[in-house]
């Protein structure tokens, strides 16, 4: 429909049947509607606004009164689908308008439309586009009347289908199903525990699971047994040089205490250390094999220290343990009675040495003492005593009579064999958390390297005081805990360290300067676990620039490095080399390598 300019109603857009019902219910005489200016402004507007929604009716819901007939929302321009943008509603807004209910018929006044004409009633005007003009072609309760042929067919669909629904009973079905269910819910109840009769009789249990004694018949007392001790306690003061498997039997102690007095007895050759060069140096690393009668079970348990004799007639080596044992091996000697095992200790055996004035001293030290044994007298002297926990030592003179003594609360001490007693001459804090290992210049024997936790530093023994020890040169570049530092054998112009962060350092101590420069640094894994003792690299003492080192390297080996930080040679056997060997010791003239490993066992590399 449209509106004219003037504001009349204009049905040029009905459909002919409207048009001809619309004529048929408007008054003779009169063609169009009279509007005012503004009512014709609100119904344009409305015109516009206004789009035709059907609200869907249920029987009951239009019984006994009379009930929405439509529902008008959006623009009634664009109802059609052809009205365009001017006709729409504004987006977001929506109007909702339902018929109100009727009032009685009054009389109209002159120039308005009956009651009963599309104008006026109660739509405005605006009739059902899709009726077909079939209103009255069915009966239909009151109320019907001014319902569409579309609504009244969709109410009969509605009502047909309620009546289908209705014959199939579902209700009462769903009702029964209901009950069923909640009857087999009822029936699974949980089962109520029984309660324990208080008078229920005890049931009879034997006197041997009652751990009660029989009746009348004593038990037989059993023996106190001596409570175990992990190792055994050794006094304190001097020992007699007696291995611990052959107490009774003199002439095997005799035996090893002969050889190794008539070894110390020969004076070595006093030939000048010099390095040789390294193709020569290579061939004879080349030359040194390990074969079955060179393996031996020395020590007991987790070797921690070991020392060779210098002699070079017979190759005999000392080893200490975990556990405070003394391992003694001639490897010339192929039978049973070649090792022998001293027990002059309490606790590890942490560092060992022959003096390099008498080999026919064996100096060694655990956490609580260091001895001397003296084979010309058969007896484990003791030198030193001391209630920290002793770490390590070194000679501080060629005649062996004055020593630097570690200690793991991070001190060292001086002890001086010629004093009579067992104390320090004197202890200097030099503040470290512990001191692992001590050495002195092979040159300048007032100089000394300590390695601690994460510190590495030489010291002027003349200097030393009980406190504020200031170091002569300092090794930097540590991580982690420090295992060994070691001056080179010949000139002491090298120095290297094994650290937990996994690498081995050299460093140039031709100069002492404060800061000490690195030279190399070789990348490996030094990380032994607890089991094993920590590996310590030590110099050849033939060859002033190579050092040797256990690995971890599979298949098990040693390995010989140069200062460079190149590998010269790895020391292996597939067939009788089968675990790591953390310490190691170099003979001093011969071409002779000693590995021990974490069960007590050496093996014996030599041309």
């Amino acid at each position: 429909m449209a509106l004219s300019q003037a504001g009349t109603l204009e049905p040029e857009e009905l459909s002919p049947r409207t048009r001809q019902r619309m004529q048929e219910s408007t008054p003779t005489g009169i063609a169009e509607l009279q509007l005012s200016p503004e009512q014709g402004e609100r119904r344009a507007g409305a015109a516009r606004q206004l789009r035709v929604l059907l609200t869907p009716l249920t029987p009951l819901a239009v019984a006994g009164r009379r009930l929405p007939q439509k529902r008008l929302l959006g623009a009634y321009g664009g109802g059609g689908g052809g009205g365009g943008a001017e006709g729409r509603a504004p987006a977001g807004k929506k109007l909702c308008l339902e018929p109100a209910p009727r009032k009685p018929a009054q009389a109209s006044p002159p120039g308005t439309p009956p009651a009963g004409s599309p104008a006026g009633n109660g739509s405005d005007g605006v009739w059902d586009a899709e009726s077909d003009g079939s209103d009255g072609a069915e009966a239909l309760p009151d109320g019907y009347s001014e319902l569409s042929a579309y609504e009244r067919k969709r109410l009969k669909n509605i009502t047909e289908n309620a009546k289908f629904f209705a014959a199939l009973k579902l209700h009462e079905s769903a009702a029964k199903l209901h009950q069923i269910a909640t009857k087999r819910q009822s029936r699974v109840t949980r089962r109520a525990k029984a309660k324990k009769a208080e008078d229920e009789t005890v049931r009879r249990r034997s006197m041997r699971l009652q751990r009660a004694e029989p009746s009348g018949i004593p038990m037989p007392k059993m023996p106190a047994q001596p409570e175990a001790e992990e190792y055994p306690q050794v006094p304190a003061g001097p020992l007699p040089m007696v291995p611990e498997d052959q107490m009774g039997n003199s002439k095997l102690t005799e035996n090893v205490l002969t050889t190794w007095m008539r070894i110390s007895e020969m004076k070595a050759n006093d030939t000048e250390k010099r390095t040789c060069d390294m193709k020569r140096y290579e061939d004879s690393l080349n030359s040194m094999v390990l074969s079955e009668d060179n393996i031996k079970k020395v020590v007991k348990y987790r070797v921690c220290s070991m020392a060779i004799h210098p002699s070079e007639s017979i190759i005999f080596v000392a080893a200490g343990d975990k556990s405070g044992q003394i391992g003694l091996w001639n490897v010339n000697c192929k039978s049973e009675e070649g090792a022998h095992v001293f027990i002059p200790h309490n606790y590890p055996v942490t560092c060992m040495h022959f003096s390099p004035f008498n080999p026919a001293h064996l100096l060694s030290l655990s956490n609580d003492t260091l001895r001397c044994g003296d084979v010309t007298r058969a007896v484990f002297d003791e030198i030193c005593r001391s209630e920290e926990n002793l770490s390590s030592f070194d000679f501080l003179e060629d005649n062996a009579s004055t020593a630097i003594v570690g200690d793991w609360d991070g001190s060292v001490a001086v002890v001086d064999r010629r004093t009579p007693g067992t104390s320090s001459e004197l202890s200097a804090d030099i503040g470290f958390k512990r001191t692992r290992t001590v050495h002195v210049h092979p040159v300048n024997k007032q100089y000394f390297i300590a390695a601690g936790s994460v510190d590495v530093c030489i010291y002027d023994v003349r200097y030393l005081k009980p406190s504020g020890n200031k170091p002569v040169s300092s090794l930097k570049g540590h991580t982690k805990s420090v295992a060994s530092a070691y001056f080179s054998p010949v000139t002491g112009n090298r120095v290297v360290t094994v650290c937990a962060d996994d690498k081995l350092r050299v460093y140039d101590t031709t100069s002492l300067s404060s800061t000490v420069a690195v030279l190399s640094t070789i990348r490996r894994n030094n990380n032994t676990g607890r089991w094993l003792t920590r590996f310590r690299a030590i110099w050849d003492p033939k060859q002033e620039d190579c050092f040797v080192v256990g690995s971890m390297a599979r298949p098990r080996q040693i390995e010989v490095f140069q200062d460079t930080g190149k590998l010269l040679h790895s020391f292996y056997n597939l067939d009788f080399l089968s675990s790591v060997c953390s310490i190691n010791v170099v003979h001093p003239s011969k071409n002779i390598l000693v590995g021990g490993n974490s069960s007590g066992r050496l093996h014996v590399f030599k041309e």
